[in-house]
């Protein structure tokens, strides 16, 4: 037989259709598995090959919390409000100097400690944010400023600076924002005069520049005594007090000089609803006085005898009044841009007829007892540079 003849035996023919037939999908199944080999093994592995495997969170639940930070008006900081922002509990805070807006997308309660501060203005402060999943909170801040921001006579640049930390005390959160600070006698009206009540922060009974003023007004009283209301008084005995230290008042004012001199110009965002209002110290120290600012040094003094001052407010114009008798509801009211101009008798004229002229609806007035028991106290007098009275 020779080798190379063909046998003619199909069962050992190389090309048999029936040996096709069993490879063929021996041969496919063998190529799927080792096109899956390079795949299987293309990522990463993990050091521990005996480690259960991870399934990466979706995007969303791995988001960690957001921030959002704003400060004053505008970005601006009135040292009346923030005064009165800073003497209430965070609990109970009606207004913030610095609001930090928190958002917790994720899946797990948020613990946060939170601390606000104005360097070189202002103490820090700390409040802790708890957070829920899938909830936004707004915390607010308002620091204790130090005695310097008081003393501030013009609008300074200033930064915020609010540090988040975790529960272990580690950082999740910093930031710094820009702010305007206010001078100390600028006074924030707002729209419709909303914050008027915020004029009771000029009157500063305490002054000693104000007591000045008292000790040189009971020279002109009968037995050089200014009581304030006598609760042994009768009504009728109280309001003839009251008229007669309301006037005690106004003529040792007009002996020291004190006269009108327009003084509204300030700097910054809403200097249409925003206005320099003297505070008594300074008044009292210059001898100049425009409506309003005449007004809280009369309401200061009035304030420190432990009677009930009102300052009212008509279209381009203040007055102030004193409540004649602790039950009554009459005041006295003085027209005070008159003092050192006219009579005493002229300037209780004067208002009278000036209030009357104004709508009902466009006089406001502001209680000071009424701002304490609000929470809106004197401006803290960080130290007078003034050498007395002249």
């Amino acid at each position: 037989m020779n080798g190379g003849a063909k046998s003619d035996d199909p069962a050992v023919t190389p090309t048999s259709p029936r040996r096709l037939a069993f490879w063929l999908p021996a041969l496919a199944l063998l190529l799927l598995v080792a096109a899956t080999i390079p795949l299987a093994g293309a990522g990463p592995r993990p050091e521990n090959p005996d480690a259960p495997a991870t399934v990466a969170a979706p995007a969303e639940s791995a988001m960690g919390p957001v921030y959002a930070v704003s400060a004053g008006i505008d970005g601006e900081i009135y040292p009346a409000i923030a005064n009165f922002a800073s003497s209430q509990m965070p609990s109970a805070r009606q207004m913030a100097t610095v609001s930090v807006k928190v958002t917790n997308p994720g899946g797990e309660m948020l613990e946060n400690r939170i601390s606000v501060s104005i360097p070189g203005w202002s103490d820090p402060e700390i409040q802790m944010a708890e957070v829920a999943p899938g909830v936004t909170l707004t915390f607010k801040f308002a620091p204790t400023f130090l005695p310097r921001l008081y003393a501030n006579r013009e609008i300074t640049p200033a930064t915020v600076i609010v540090v988040g930390t975790d529960p272990e005390g580690r950082p999740v959160f910093t930031t710094t924002l820009p702010v305007r600070l206010r001078a100390t006698e600028d006074m924030y009206w707002g729209a419709r005069f909303k914050y008027a009540p915020f004029i009771a922060a000029w009157v500063t009974p305490h002054d000693p520049l104000v007591e000045q003023v008292l000790s040189r007004a009971k020279e002109n009283m009968p037995g050089r005594r200014l009581p304030g209301y006598e609760d042994w008084k009768n009504a009728a005995g109280q309001t003839n007090s009251t008229y007669l230290q309301a006037k005690a008042i106004y003529d040792a004012l007009y002996r020291m000089g004190v006269s009108y001199v327009k003084s509204s110009l300030t700097f910054g965002n809403n200097t249409d609803v925003s206005e320099r209002v003297r505070l008594p110290r300074e008044t009292l120290s210059r001898t100049s006085a425009n409506c309003i600012d005449g007004a809280v040094v009369y309401a200061a003094a009035f304030e420190n005898l432990g009677m009930d001052p009102v300052i009212v407010l008509v279209p381009g114009h203040a007055y102030v009044g004193v409540r004649e008798s602790q039950r009554s509801q009459n005041y006295l009211y003085i027209e005070t841009s008159l003092t050192g101009r006219a009579s005493f008798e002229s300037s209780v004229l004067s208002a009278s007829r000036g209030m009357s002229k104004a709508p009902a609806d466009k006089v406001l007035r502001v209680g000071i007892a009424q701002a304490r028991a609000r929470g809106i106290y004197p401006m803290p007098l960080p130290g007078i540079s003034f050498n007395g009275l002249p």
